[in-house]
């Protein structure tokens, strides 16, 4: 640890493909060396849609599109970038990680971007 607390103390957030309409926020509290490791595993996790590295006042530090963006369109990716400051399923998941209440956190996302369901096609 470096003197006057300038070591690493990260939340890394991972969000998840689940289905079409359900992604899921994936978040885990790591310090020192085991932060870029941590990193990496969650940026090539093959359904990470997106990956965000925050520092312990909610700052984005870094992100970037996962191994499994390919699961989603890229409109739906860009969308999701514009909020991942403002979101309130994420900043739920950041404020028990910052508490220290635990070190890791799961939950679904939940926000209005989802790709709409396409109709089913009528046969008369």
């Amino acid at each position: 640890m470096w003197p006057f607390g300038g070591g690493k103390d990260w939340n890394v957030v991972g969000i998840l493909f689940e289905k079409n309409d359900t992604y899921m926020i994936n978040a885990n509290r790591v310090k020192g060396k085991t932060a870029e490791s941590v990193k990496r595993r969650v940026k090539l996790h093959d359904r990470t849609l997106l990956w965000v590295v925050y520092d312990q006042k909610g700052s984005i530090l870094e992100s970037g599109q996962g191994n499994g963006c390919h699961h989603a369109q890229a409109k739906t990716l860009k969308e999701l970038e514009k909020v991942l400051h403002t979101n309130n399923s994420i900043r739920d998941i950041l404020r028990m990680l910052e508490s220290g209440k635990t070190d890791k956190a799961a939950s679904k996302l939940i926000w209005s971007g989802y790709p709409r369901k396409k109709a089913p096609e009528q046969t008369d």
